[in-house]
């Protein structure tokens, strides 16, 4: 049996004036709805600092921004936790719609400083990032996805973007409440391309989505459409060799979206 995540202490609950509330887990976690807060772990408070400051500060026409909350006495994190204003909505399969709300959201990142904590990751995410990127080499699991991604790699071109501070898991963090704008929830950062954030959208909505293959034609016009949508599924190929939770069935949604995306190269 799978043990569920520990709902937010009453002090941290308290600090971001939920005290009173029931903590109610969000889509199997690690986010818990506290009355009008939504309470998610911080472990890196850096980190998670930065996300606040960040997505304060963010103005995006027609996407609601998960506004964070500040703890009684001013601090963003608390005991390991942060909080953000609830928003409304749920992840649905509206793969479009995500791909548009990556585009609007880094036109409004674009200008942003790099983080200096970016640098210093090493979490599986961080490496399977620059491994796609061919900045670093590890030793990847050949039944998980090592091999393909060996495979593809040997198809990597030199390309020109410019770099900028993008949120890099954007598929499950778009929520939708019927017609309301779309909500960013969250924030992880990279220093990438604006169309390589699209096109992880786009690689996680063919895998494990359900999102139909037009989706690649679709938003073929953005700039160098096919190296950013292999960077893309290196970047995937290579945390789920690196996870420990990867098992064959969600292995095959890669493998799908790999052919496809071959056809493309």
């Amino acid at each position: 049996m799978t043990r569920l995540p520990e709902p937010p202490p009453a002090h941290v609950r308290a600090a971001f004036g939920a005290r009173d509330a029931d903590p109610e887990l969000i889509d199997g976690g690690p986010a818990w709805r506290c009355g009008d807060a939504t309470i998610r772990p911080a472990g890196k408070p850096a980190e998670a600092t930065w996300v606040a400051k960040t997505l304060d500060a963010l103005d995006v026409p027609g996407i609601r921004i998960g506004r964070p909350l500040r703890s009684t006495d001013g601090r963003y994190v608390v005991g390991g936790w942060s909080a953000t204003k609830y928003l409304a909505g749920r992840a649905e399969p509206r793969h479009d719609e995500a791909v548009s709300v990556a585009i609007k959201l880094h036109q409004a990142t674009s200008e942003l400083p790099k983080p200096r904590f970016l640098d210093s990751r090493t979490d599986i995410f961080a490496v399977a990032d620059r491994c796609s990127w061919g900045e670093d080499e590890v030793p990847l699991d050949t039944g998980l996805g090592g091999r393909l991604f060996e495979l593809l790699s040997e198809s990597r071109k030199p390309v020109t973007l410019k770099q900028q501070v993008v949120h890099g898991d954007l598929f499950g963090n778009v929520l939708f409440a019927g017609d309301a704008a779309p909500a960013v929830i969250d924030f992880t950062a990279y220093w990438r391309p604006a169309e390589w954030a699209a096109a992880v959208v786009v690689i996680d909505a063919l895998a494990w989505g359900g999102a139909d293959d037009g989706i690649l034609q679709r938003w073929g016009h953005l700039a160098e459409w096919p190296q950013m949508l292999l960077r893309a599924l290196l970047f995937r190929l290579a945390v789920h060799a690196l996870h420990p939770l990867s098992d064959g069935q969600s292995l095959a949604g890669l493998e799908r979206a790999a052919h496809q995306v071959t056809n493309m190269l």
